[in-house]
């Protein structure tokens, strides 16, 4: 399973949200998992209840930031397939570079 979410505090008293992003990204890094993070999402890769955990802890950790959270999250969900990261973009170079 590649999971690709955003979770970000709303309300409160500072429009950044840079430092409560950090402490999701934290616990996403620490799990071990696979992942990425981008300028838009962090992207997770593991068996569905492992992958599920680290997004619900990421989520209590903005959450212990701000009265409102909101969460965006999108699953690709690919029974026997891993190393989803990297593959699925190693694919799209490949057919750039005209190799496909």
């Amino acid at each position: 399973m590649l999971v690709a979410f955003s979770v970000s505090p709303l309300g409160g008293e500072s429009d950044g949200v840079a430092a409560a992003v950090a402490e999701a990204v934290r616990v996403v890094r620490e799990s071990g998992l696979p992942n990425e993070t981008n300028a838009m999402f962090t992207l997770v890769e593991g068996e569905w209840d492992e992958v599920m955990a680290v997004v619900k802890k990421a989520t209590e950790a903005v959450q212990a930031t701000a009265p409102r959270v909101s969460l965006v999250l999108k699953a690709d969900i690919r029974p026997g397939f891993t190393c989803q990261l990297t593959a699925k973009v190693e694919r799209v170079e490949r057919h750039l570079a005209g190799e496909a």
